[in-house]
């Protein structure tokens, strides 16, 4: 019996096939388990917690009404019982100062909601017993933080290294922008002397005041090393993403000196990929400060830009940039409504970007949905490779094929057999 066996196409003409759910449920917890329904259990539990305890939350309100939980325990697990994030709210109400202070290493807080805290719902920061590691926020939803939504500080020599935020939600509303202080001292994610954390998946909105000029949505600098901000989907922020600020100042020095000679470096490293940054709010456009950049680099030094979108439908100071001498970046495939801008001597390598774009390039550039229309031929294969090892999925999880797209989004091409070129027929006997 002779078997025939047709080689339809070549693997690029294949749909992209997805990577998978980049934000599936947490597993069961397992060790010990500390059920609580009130305020007052949940802060018993947290101060007398043991190493590898998990503590579930039922599902309720928790007024914490100055209460705040100070987790000093490594290998704790905080999260809700229901896994609803939106089922179990832990509530401020401006009063409390930090609802969650992370100081131990593999400390998780999962599938909660944080609101209105005074300064910072989350603050990651290490104790003088040493550096800490791993902390890991996920589906998460932050809602009208005072300050920072989440903070990552040093303390003295020490550091809060490797940690993740993913899957969760961050947000500044119009009723809580009014209780921002300090010149717009607010933002999403804000990291000082941080290394090797990962912020993926997350969505960001509304970081902006009528009145001053917010942090970022994302931010690491002062010698922050090696940061993953991939998969994010940000939206109406006065700045998007940014690694470093200052042209000078104190930060975090490394034993191996991963930019000789480069002086104060505001972020080592660090890659940049796959995100959606959006902006469309007319109070935003018209406040004092404006929409200033979607992705802002000052003294990076070795970062890579991949694959993201940024889309204002008002003119912002820039779409992307970078700044200071000391700043060498590697910005490649990038899709932006508006301008690419270099600054004060920075250097940069810049290959198949695509500046002052359209709306009509993407399903509903208007309304925010970023990916490609079908018929955005400027930007669909024309990316360049730049490795599986640096970019392989775009910002659904979707695998890219040999002929990239640029932008954050990689089209899925359908199968069409009647069209697909057959190569040599293969002849097999059994």
């Amino acid at each position: 019996m002779k078997i025939f066996l047709f080689i339809l196409a070549t693997y690029w003409l294949i749909p992209a096939v997805a990577i998978g759910q980049v934000c599936e449920p947490l597993p069961p917890p397992t060790g010990n388990i500390v059920n609580v329904d009130t305020t007052s259990q949940l802060e018993n539990a947290i101060n007398t917690a043991s190493s590898g305890d998990t503590i579930l939350l039922a599902d309720g309100t928790y007024n914490l009404n100055g209460v705040y939980l100070w987790i000093d325990t490594p290998n704790l697990t905080l999260r809700s019982k229901s896994g609803n994030a939106g089922a179990v709210i832990l509530n401020g109400s401006y009063v409390t100062t930090e609802i969650i202070t992370i100081t131990a290493s593999n400390v998780t807080i999962a599938d909660l909601t944080l609101k209105r805290a005074y300064n910072h719902p989350i603050h990651v920061v290490p104790s003088s017993s040493g550096d800490i590691v791993n902390a890991r926020i996920y589906n998460v939803h932050i809602i009208d933080p005072g300050q920072q939504a989440i903070k990552i500080n040093q303390y003295d020599n020490f550091f809060a290294d490797f940690g993740e935020i993913a899957c969760s939600r961050i947000e500044l509303t119009d009723a809580g922008r009014e209780n921002i202080r300090n010149n717009c001292y607010t933002g999403g994610v804000d990291a000082h002397q941080a290394r090797g954390w990962v912020i993926r998946d997350n969505t960001i909105e509304g970081f902006w005041c009528e009145y001053g000029l917010s942090e970022h949505a994302i931010h690491f600098w002062r010698g922050s090393r090696d940061t993953v901000v991939e998969r994010n989907v940000l939206v109406d922020n006065a700045r998007g993403i940014g690694f470093g600020l200052t042209d000078s100042g104190s930060g975090r020095t490394y034993n191996d000196n991963p930019c000789p000679g480069a002086g104060y470096v505001g972020h080592y490293g660090g890659i940049i990929r796959n995100n959606f940054i959006f902006q469309n709010r007319s109070q935003l456009h018209e406040s004092q400060d404006g929409f200033d950049c979607g992705i802002c680099l000052a003294q990076a030094c070795d970062t890579k830009v991949f694959h993201n979108t940024v889309v204002s439908t008002a003119t912002p100071f820039s779409s992307i940039e970078w700044r200071f001498s000391n700043t060498d970046a590697t910005i490649t495939n990038n899709l932006v409504s508006h301008n690419l801008l270099e600054r004060n001597g920075a250097s940069a390598s810049l290959t198949a970007n695509l500046d002052h774009q359209p709306l009509s390039l993407y399903i509903d550039g208007a309304g925010g949905d970023l990916h490609l229309a079908e018929n955005a031929n400027d930007a669909i294969d024309k990316g360049v490779p730049i490795g599986e090892n640096l970019c392989y999925d775009d910002i659904d999880g979707a695998h890219r094929d040999i002929t990239p797209d640029i932008g954050a989004d990689e089209v899925v091409k359908s199968l069409n057999i009647k069209n697909l070129p057959l190569l040599p027929l293969l002849l097999f006997d059994d």
